[in-house]
């Protein structure tokens, strides 16, 4: 049974649900699943994990995420896409410069406040919101803060723009579109989206389902592969055997851990997940692979 990751190029028109019940099939296994579930109608790169690597997903979180959007002046939604309903409309306006657009955009680097659309995975109560606004159940979606490391204006469209975004987890880029409409006076959707990056997963190394089905097996990457980002720690054999059984080890004498979560190895292979223990000076075991 293969264990590691898949660098998915997920088409526009299906759901990540679908991506991962296909590769089941390719790969004839159940334990599958996905980091960062992207909506239907969006493209981009959706990292699937087979196997042990499943348990590698939660150390993803934090990681950051970049897409391209294309906004639609002239109408708003009540998605915030251009597949929702639509709740405003605006015929006559003046189309935005570019220098204006560039401006709009700048306000928005850095740390912001966004509220996510209706239609989203938010739990409202122990409710998913798009289950209560498919009941017409109206809600005020909370406020969160969110950080935008950088974004760019690529061109403009007939009506309407295209710029890029590289931002922390939990952003909503329909929120984002509908907010930079807000700054510019004219309601606006979110009319194409594709995820360009997830951590360590990049678009124009990612497979398409075609590609993973004629070479399921050198499409993996291994199951360290997206963790990088957390600190390597080599350990002794007779230390991953403690680590296996559940017991904590020392950390060796004149090294310094300032991570939470650390990557075991040993000289043969990936052992797991450590998590230091900052009071005792110890690491004990999170996630064992062996």
């Amino acid at each position: 049974m293969p264990n590691g990751f898949v660098n998915v190029l997920k088409a526009p028109g299906i759901t990540s649900h679908d991506i991962v019940a296909h590769l089941r099939k390719v790969y004839g296994m159940k334990k599958i699943g996905h980091a960062g579930t992207l909506d239907p109608a969006a493209a981009g790169v959706l990292p699937i994990a087979l196997g042990k690597a499943t348990r590698m997903l939660e150390y993803m979180d934090d990681v950051d995420k970049s897409y391209t959007a294309e906004v639609t002046f002239g109408y708003a939604t009540d998605s915030g896409d251009d597949t929702g309903k639509v709740i405003e409309e605006m015929f006559s306006y003046e189309l935005p410069t570019e220098d204006a657009i560039k401006g709009a955009l700048e306000t928005f680097c850095g740390e912001i406040k966004q509220r996510p659309p209706m239609y989203s995975a938010v739990r409202i109560n122990g409710q998913k919101a798009y289950n209560l606004a498919r009941k017409n159940i109206e809600v005020e979606m909370p406020e969160r803060t969110v950080f935008i490391h950088d974004i760019k204006f690529h061109e403009m469209k007939e009506n309407g723009f295209v710029f890029s975004v590289k931002c922390s987890k939990g952003t909503y880029i329909r929120s984002l579109c509908i907010d930079i409409g807000k700054k510019l006076g004219i309601p606006t959707v979110m009319s194409f989206l594709v995820r360009t990056h997830v951590g360590k997963f990049k678009l124009e190394n990612a497979w398409t389902t075609e590609e993973i089905g004629m070479l399921p097996h050198k499409a993996l990457y291994a199951m360290d592969f997206p963790i990088k980002h957390l600190p390597e720690y080599k350990i002794t054999e007779d230390e991953a055997l403690m680590i296996k059984q559940g017991k904590k080890i020392d950390v060796a004498e004149g090294v310094e851990v300032s991570e939470k979560f650390i990557r075991l190895y040993t000289d043969k292979e990936f052992v797991g997940i450590g998590r230091y223990v900052f009071s005792e000076h110890k690491i004990a075991p999170h996630k064992v692979l062996l």
